[in-house]
């Protein structure tokens, strides 16, 4: 069953939707939804089990597309772009699949229709292992944190994903879900071969990042049959927030040509 997904709209003009990361939120794309909300009517999304929507046990790309397939239906977006960064990238992809009548153009930023390999098991359990009980305060928790994870800026990132209850800190993203589907987020499903979007995509990737390789090229041609890849200089996984405005500029051209 498909969950009713929190989102934050901006703009007017034609549909635009922003998918996020794991253990990312809608307000990761604020900065590019205001840039793009002139001439476009912008839906930043937070994906089930993160930010502000609805928990599930569950947390295939399937169920995560039909999540964002009935959002597009409930608020007549057809014939909607669709942007989806990293896990977000996947639900994209997965959608397009599934789903295609409902698009028009696809941008999935720097992932592949692949395993994207790593291991999220770690953050996940020391975010979860964090005694908020004894947290009064962000500052409290990064210290809990800043063994486990000793990059300050992943913890900036990660910290985002706090909030405060009636009954103190808590986090607003499903931990143990995404602890007992970590493999299947970490991969991408097995697809019939003959399912295909015919679409116009783009695959922008970060330079500096090897999550798009060039080995990747021929899975993504076959399942998106008018992609293309490009890249965005100076930029590892995060390119919209590495480099936003080549982001922007190479987002933009796809988006409006």
């Amino acid at each position: 069953m498909s969950l009713d997904l929190s989102h934050r709209t901006y703009g007017a003009g034609k549909p635009l939707i922003l998918l996020h990361g794991l253990l990312g939120s809608k307000s990761n794309w604020a900065g590019v939804a205001k840039a793009l909300s002139a001439h476009h009517q912008v839906h930043a999304l937070d994906l089930r089990n993160h930010g502000q929507s609805p928990w599930s046990e569950r947390m295939t790309y399937e169920d995560m597309a039909d999540d964002v397939a009935a959002f597009i239906r409930h608020h007549h977006l057809l014939s909607c772009d669709l942007v989806g960064h990293s896990m977000g990238g996947k639900v994209a992809m997965m959608l397009a699949l599934h789903h295609g009548e409902l698009l028009d153009r696809l941008v999935v930023v720097d992932i592949a229709p692949a395993s994207s390999g790593g291991d999220f098991h770690p953050i996940v359990e020391a975010l979860a292992g964090v005694p908020l009980a004894e947290c009064d305060n962000r500052d409290d928790v990064d210290d809990f944190l800043a063994d486990e994870i000793p990059e300050a800026s992943l913890r900036g990132f990660l910290l985002q994903n706090l909030t405060r209850t009636g009954d103190g800190l808590a986090w607003r993203v499903n931990l143990a879900a995404l602890h007992l589907d970590m493999e299947r987020i970490i991969s991408f499903p097995d697809l019939h071969p003959h399912r295909v979007f015919n679409g116009r995509t783009l695959f922008l990737a970060g330079q500096q990042s090897d999550y798009v390789t060039p080995a990747h090229a021929g899975v993504i041609r076959r399942l998106f049959a008018h992609a293309v890849i490009d890249r965005v200089p100076n930029a590892g996984h995060w390119v919209h927030a590495d480099q936003p405005k080549a982001f922007l500029d190479k987002l933009r051209h796809f988006l409006d040509t």
